[in-house]
């Protein structure tokens, strides 16, 4: 696994903007499965968290999806961040590749750290997760290994 890779100011800015961003992971059969997801930044910009939230889904067990299964047997992961205007000038991404763990839900007795920060983050930037029990679930953590970008001005 490589050293995290901090962004830039202004990565960091486009990715904490962006509402939503596109996490891709690898299927066993080697093809690549994106799926749209909420997403909270660390403020040095070397770790990306995710939320497996309680919203309906085809399982009600958390480690049986279809991500988390892929991010547990191939941690290797991107998530792409973009920004579409209809004006070309203004369009550009940014691409987070990195190594992804499924951090469990801490039990009573357990450290908090981390899947506490994560879970604020998440609730400062959509409000509806004030009203989810993401404290109990179950979240995925990228650590940000390369970042590739591109715009168009």
């Amino acid at each position: 696994m490589s050293e995290p890779l901090r962004l830039t100011e202004t990565q960091h800015a486009f990715v904490v903007a962006a509402r939503r961003a596109v996490l891709v992971t690898l299927a066993p059969d080697g093809r690549p499965r994106p799926i749209p997801i909420c997403h909270a930044l660390d403020r040095d910009g070397t770790v990306l968290w995710t939320p497996i939230d309680a919203k309906p889904k085809a399982s009600d067990d958390p480690l049986r999806l279809a991500r988390v299964r892929d991010v547990l047997a191939r941690p290797r992961v991107s998530v792409l961040v973009d920004r579409w205007t209809e004006d070309w000038a203004g369009l550009a991404w940014v691409r987070l590749d990195g190594s992804a763990v499924v951090l469990p839900a801490p039990g009573p007795q357990e450290e908090r750290g981390e899947h506490d920060r994560a879970v604020a983050g998440l609730r400062d930037r959509y409000a509806p997760y004030r009203d989810h029990d993401l404290a109990s679930r179950p979240l995925i953590r990228i650590t940000v290994e390369r970042v590739t970008e591109w715009h168009a001005t």
